[in-house]
């Protein structure tokens, strides 16, 4: 079985391309830096020859608005003819738990209509909604801080290990496609700004933290649950305080 793992040498990607190689697979990790661009359709079409299951985890490089809705729309229909044409029977695409909800977005705008591609597309698909990452706890510290401050609001979170959300990608991707999504999160509800001030706190990061609720995340302003998934959500093992046991510099 040939698998193909766009955005196969970031984070996620990474991780998962070790753990389908050890599960005895063919795995074909793709991005620019192998000659294979989603965006400009650059190798796409030798990268999917035979390929039976497309996972893709790539990211855009840019966040604004019309940046990221060009990659993810131009990224998305090119994958999706070109998976098409080499018969794939599985697209498996990582999204974030509460895309529809946080619109006020562009980056989440952009994802919206990713998925509404691959809803609307050819091939049998599942998308995987997942929480935040543990590893992004840093980047969401920066993206609050005002000098010494960082100003969160009380929102809820269930963030969730990458080692973990690979694992979950590998299970769903060697799966028959659910035509539909799947949320994935870790074990535990937090805080987002308790979550951020235990980050901090380990690190001996000086800054403090702030609880505001006008707080805006990356440029939404959070209800209670509007990062946290549904129930039937896939729950994984990892507990924040472990992964901060084993990860105690910043990732």
């Amino acid at each position: 079985m040939k698998i193909v793992v766009i955005g196969g040498s970031g984070l996620i990607g990474a991780k998962l391309v070790e753990r389908l190689r050890q599960g005895g697979h063919a795995v074909l990790p793709a991005s620019p830096g192998t000659g294979v661009n989603a965006v400009t359709g650059e190798g796409l079409a030798d990268a999917l020859a035979g390929a039976d299951i497309v996972v893709d985890v790539a990211n855009a490089p840019s966040f604004e608005d019309r940046a990221v809705l060009d990659f993810f729309e131009r990224s998305g229909r090119n994958l999706l003819a070109a998976e098409a044409a080499a018969g794939v029977r599985h697209h498996v695409a990582l999204s974030v738990v509460g895309t529809d909800r946080l619109v006020a977005s562009g980056y989440f705008r952009a994802k919206l209509a990713q998925e509404t591609l691959i809803r609307g597309g050819p091939i049998p698909y599942t998308i995987v909604r997942a929480t935040q990452f543990f590893e992004f706890v840093g980047g969401i510290a920066r993206s609050a801080t005002e000098g010494q401050t960082v100003r969160l609001s009380s929102a809820l979170v269930q963030p969730i290990a990458s080692d973990d959300v690979a694992a979950a990608l590998a299970a769903i991707a060697l799966a028959s496609p659910a035509d539909g999504q799947i949320e994935i999160a870790g074990p535990e509800v937090l805080r987002l700004d308790d979550l951020v001030r235990r980050y901090l706190g380990t690190l001996g990061d000086a800054r403090m933290v702030v609880t505001d609720p006008s707080a805006r995340y990356f440029g939404v302003t959070l209800e209670a649950r509007s990062l946290v998934p549904g129930p039937d959500a896939r729950l994984a093992a990892t507990r924040f305080g472990t992964w901060l046991g084993r990860h105690p510099v910043p990732a």
